[in-house]
């Protein structure tokens, strides 16, 4: 009996794999901001660095823990740039822009917050790979 039961059962996944797609996966381009071509002109040094210490450390960072991180997950620390990089599609979607030109305003929490043109320059760096 337990043969049905297992069939049955991988039957029942499979049919629902599908529909755990969330429809973006980014195929056909989606709505992600893309790199312009030639590469960005922003870099770590003249745009990241300080973008991630002014909106997003205080609550991302490497050397917060528990309640200091304001429910930051631990491992998304834009402190290093590994993070940033590892991390880049879930940070635009939280905080960045979309080729579309609407924003993403969730994060940061609370003030001080970035403008919609610090945002989209955000995104540009992301889709660049954050060099």
């Amino acid at each position: 009996m337990s043969r049905p039961t297992g069939w049955t059962a991988l039957l029942a996944c499979l049919a629902l794999v599908p529909a755990c797609s969330d429809g973006d996966d980014d195929e056909g381009g989606g709505n992600e901001v893309q790199c312009p071509s030639g590469g960005t002109q922003l870099t770590e040094q003249n745009f990241g660095r300080a973008f991630l210490d002014t909106y997003c450390t205080r609550c991302h960072s490497s050397t917060l823990t528990g309640a200091a991180r304001n429910g930051a997950p631990v491992g998304f620390d834009w402190d290093r740039i590994e993070s940033v990089r590892l991390h880049a599609k879930q940070m635009n979607e939280e905080a960045g822009a979309n080729a579309d030109g609407s924003v993403n305003r969730d994060m940061p929490l609370n003030d001080p917050r970035p403008s919609d043109d610090q945002r989209r320059q955000l995104s540009e760096w992301l889709a660049c790979g954050a060099p």
